[in-house]
């Protein structure tokens, strides 16, 4: 059974970091890919940034320069750091991994990330 575990988000001034962790298991992480993606109220999930399995990575412009997102594959698990944040990164943070070759793809339960003063 594939489980995707996500940690790591919280409550943060404006110009703080966090970092989001997503481990998996029951899945051979290093043959797929992983997006993070991030839901506001009332709007539509975007993506975030993604990391292939090969470790090419891409951002999405509103966070290019701020976040970084790393994978470990030894420990199962992907990471989004996330510095310089803004209030309007407020949302709730899901990892998507994706299977290479078939495209299968599995979600995480989310994570809540509120930045205020």
């Amino acid at each position: 059974q594939v489980q995707l575990v996500e940690s790591g988000g919280g409550l943060v001034q404006p110009g703080g970091s966090l970092r989001l962790s997503c481990t998996a298991s029951g899945i051979i992480f290093s043959e797929h890919g992983v997006g993070w993606y991030r839901q506001a109220p009332g709007q539509a999930r975007e993506l975030v940034a993604d990391i292939t399995t090969s470790g090419s990575r891409t951002y999405a412009g509103s966070v290019k320069g701020r976040f970084t997102i790393s994978r470990d594959n030894a420990k199962n698990t992907v990471y989004l750091q996330m510095d310089r944040l803004k209030f309007e990164d407020t949302a709730v943070y899901y990892c998507k991994l994706i299977h290479w070759r078939t495209n299968w793809n599995y979600w995480g339960q989310g994570t809540q990330v509120t930045v205020s003063s």
